[in-house]
């Protein structure tokens, strides 16, 4: 925080400015739209009543490290003044040194830095905002032993005693082969003849699979390909047990589905025998009703 104190009748506008380059990072008495990007909803401009004027940063980044000044303006163009030298700010930072990228299997270390001069720290880690407890961790560095998938996400650090300044986050991203693969049948339920149906291919990977080619157990040859594969009027000569391969730079898996057609022809039969049996079942009783009939009939 910088502070300057003012003639009371001079009409004043306060300004802050990174010395050699001229950037306002705020006017003071002015709209927010007057506001530097880098530094919205970070600086506040504050008076008393002896008319101290400060400027208050918050969050303080590394790219905040700048000499600043302040330069002063009335309402005669000839009355302004800057401040020099001015102050010269100075950064102190955590940060975590890591690769961006590994793949599945290899081993990884991740690394808290910081400008701070310490004596014998205690570092801790966090993985998405939560305190890491199950990881090798030997003084500044996270030791990765055999990276998994689960072990990507957001690493940040901080020294023990002030938790509450932690490192800017670090995206760690694993790359591995496709997992989880699944196949689903789409309209569910029973796959009469003539109908059509979709098997769809899912799957988990890094890069995202892209290569997805389908099988029909017992043939040679692929029968399809994409994450899609549909069937245009079934037939009973597509039953059977289909897997998908899905593929990508670092492996591929298998799903599999079975698919089961019910034949039209042997529901046609159970209708014709189901049906004659109600026909024949209906002359029978016709029968006895005009049997009984004819033997209650009185004699002339």
């Amino acid at each position: 925080m910088r502070s300057l104190r003012t003639a009371p009748p001079l009409p004043l506008v306060f300004l802050l400015i990174t010395a050699g380059e001229s950037v306002f990072v705020v006017v003071c008495g002015f709209s927010q739209n007057q506001l530097n990007p880098d530094y919205s909803g970070r600086v506040e401009c504050l008076t008393d009543k002896q008319k101290h004027f400060s400027l208050k940063l918050s969050d303080v980044m590394k790219k905040d490290e700048h000499r600043f000044c302040f330069r002063i303006i009335t309402n005669e163009e000839k009355e302004r003044w800057l401040g020099e030298p001015g102050v010269q700010l100075r950064v102190t930072e955590l940060h975590v040194e890591a690769p961006v990228e590994v793949t599945e299997g290899q081993t990884a270390d991740l690394t808290c830095k910081t400008t701070c001069s310490l004596t014998d720290p205690t570092f801790i880690w966090y993985k998405n905002g939560r305190p890491l407890t199950t990881k090798t961790i030997k003084n500044n560095q996270l030791h990765l032993q055999t990276v998994s998938s689960e072990d990507a996400g957001s690493y940040s650090c901080a020294v023990g005693g002030s938790q509450h300044l932690r490192s800017t986050a670090h995206s760690f991203r694993v790359r591995y082969p496709p997992k989880n693969v699944s196949v689903s049948i789409s309209p569910s339920g029973e796959i009469v003849e003539g109908s059509s149906v979709t098997l769809t291919c899912s799957s988990d990977g890094n890069p995202p699979v892209k290569i997805y080619t389908w099988f029909k157990e017992g043939g040679t040859s692929p029968v399809g390909s994409g994450q899609n594969y549909s069937i245009i009027n079934i037939t009973a000569d597509h039953t059977g047990l289909y897997y998908c391969e899905a593929q990508n730079d670092h492996g591929a898996l298998n799903g599999t589905v079975m698919v089961t057609v019910k034949s039209q022809s042997w529901s046609a039969v159970w209708f014709a025998v189901g049906g004659g049996g109600f026909l024949l079942i209906t002359v029978l009783i016709c029968i006895c009703w005009s049997v009984k009939c004819s033997t209650n009939l009185p004699t002339v």
